[in-house]
């Protein structure tokens, strides 16, 4: 992990907990700064309530964080369509059927929370370490609420975190062939868009995890692993991951789920 990151405390109590993490990553940590008042380097990860990745300096955009409790994941959860949306149809959801996921490329996890909520076991894998302290910090405050929630203790037994520093095209290919009922794939795809609303709220992430150049060697060790389908997620416009048509895509306003079918889902 280089200087471009460090780690910071929002305040004294969480200092040892920033020490542990920064040791983690092989980062420095700068103890109890407000990120704002920071010039270097880039972005710091603020240990809290929550984990926090921020860009540093007084005109930064906000933080970002794996919130599985509250927020837009709470809101789709409760109003989101349910089993009707399209993630939900691309994975092979049927009444009475619910595939277990490998979500191989889990970002901030939100998809994997959704396909969670609608009852499939996912695990979700993450290769930039970075991102997966904020996924681990996630499922730490979901497993926190779901002490006094009966539904989100159901969601949390479903949702886990692989804590292997490997890539997912390793991970794929160390797996024995169709053994995987679903794999997932969503790689960060170059942003092109000029939309002030992803700069403003993902302006750090981005910048920090960038795109996944080799995503197209993603899917064969998946279709590989996969016994069912591997669905990959992509937007609208993007080519077919690997130049390689898929056997259906769904496709919605600004994004497209391309399905590489293997084995016809039960129901």
């Amino acid at each position: 992990m280089s200087n471009a990151l460090a780690v910071v405390a929002g305040a004294a109590e969480y200092l040892p907990t920033a020490q542990a993490l920064a040791q983690e990553l092989g980062t420095p940590c700068l103890d109890c700064l407000d990120p704002k008042e920071i010039s270097e380097p880039d972005h710091v990860l603020q240990c809290g309530e929550q984990l926090q990745l921020c860009a540093t300096g007084r005109k930064a955009p906000g933080p970002v964080a794996v919130d599985f409790v509250g927020g837009a994941l709470a809101h789709r959860r409760q109003f989101g369509g349910g089993k009707g949306q399209q993630i939900a149809k691309a994975v092979g959801l049927r009444s009475g059927f619910r595939p277990r996921v490998l979500d191989a490329t889990a970002g901030l996890g939100r998809d994997a929370f959704v396909l969670a909520s609608l009852g499939c076991e996912v695990a979700m894998l993450e290769r930039n370490p970075v991102v997966r302290a904020l996924l681990r910090d996630g499922l730490r405050r979901l497993q926190e609420a779901a002490l006094t929630d009966p539904e989100l203790a159901a969601i949390a037994t479903r949702l886990t975190l692989i804590e292997e520093r490997i890539s997912a095209a390793d991970w794929l290919a160390q797996q024995a062939e169709e053994s995987v009922p679903v794999v997932y794939l969503d790689p960060m795809f170059p942003e092109r868009g000029k939309s002030a609303k992803v700069k403003k709220e993902m302006a750090a992430f981005h910048q920090l995890v960038g795109s996944d150049e080799d995503a197209d060697a993603l899917l064969e060790p998946a279709f590989a692993a996969c016994y069912y389908r591997t669905v990959v997620k992509r937007p609208r416009l993007a080519p077919f991951l690997a130049g390689r048509k898929p056997a259906l895509s769904l496709e919605g306003k600004s994004g497209r789920f391309d399905i590489y079918t293997k084995h016809g889902v039960p129901g």
